[in-house]
């Protein structure tokens, strides 16, 4: 099983695209190899593959909060399932995990949701969906200056407050302070239930 993440920029004309599309490109570019691994296309879209469906939640959060940084936000999906027939792009590889994120993504919008799973397995979709919806109502808010710290604690899991705070150029209480705006521990706490149920789908 595998995972592919399909997503656009939301008001991406907001800003010049060149203002964010080097750091997306750079965290996609940690994640696989272009064109093949991930694909930027349409000025605004994108699709990554995750072969790890464990870690695609956390690759989705560290796309949307590099976004926020930049006052800006992605709305995402992710497709778990198969890879059936491998493409030089993958934009035209193919395979349940495709099908599955491209269905969910359709109804983003009306859904007015910015993340959504689908595994194709029904009571999974329907739990996952359903928390990541609560936890949409504190991350779709974070300020750019959460979002900088939820980047850097995302890459740097061992760091302590007061190592981030040497990163970021700040002291420690205001690297609680972020942590506890950005809700981090519950968006960890979050990220955590996710890997572990993902477990059952290949049970």
């Amino acid at each position: 099983m595998i995972s592919i993440i399909t997503g656009d920029i939301v008001n991406s004309r907001k800003l010049d695209s060149t203002i964010w599309i080097d750091g997306l490109k750079k965290i996609l570019d940690s994640k696989g190899k272009n064109p093949g691994g991930w694909e930027i296309y349409r000025g605004d879209q994108f699709q990554l593959e995750i072969k790890n469906p464990e870690a695609a939640l956390l690759a989705a959060l560290q796309i949307k909060a590099y976004l926020k940084t930049l006052k800006l936000d992605a709305r995402m999906s992710i497709g778990f399932g198969d890879k059936t027939y491998t493409a030089d792009k993958i934009s035209e590889s193919n395979g349940s995990a495709f099908i599955h994120s491209g269905e969910v993504f359709e109804t983003l919008k009306k859904q007015k949701v910015t993340l959504a799973v689908n595994s194709g397995n029904t009571v999974f979709d329907r739990e996952m969906n359903l928390m990541l919806r609560l936890g949409l109502t504190f991350m779709d808010n974070w300020l750019p200056q959460s979002a900088e710290f939820i980047l850097v604690a995302i890459a740097n899991q061992s760091l302590s407050q007061e190592e981030i705070g040497n990163r970021l150029g700040i002291n420690q209480a205001a690297v609680s302070r972020r942590q506890k705006r950005a809700r981090f521990d519950l968006m960890m706490e979050l990220c955590g239930y996710f890997t572990e149920k993902i477990k059952t789908l290949n049970a």
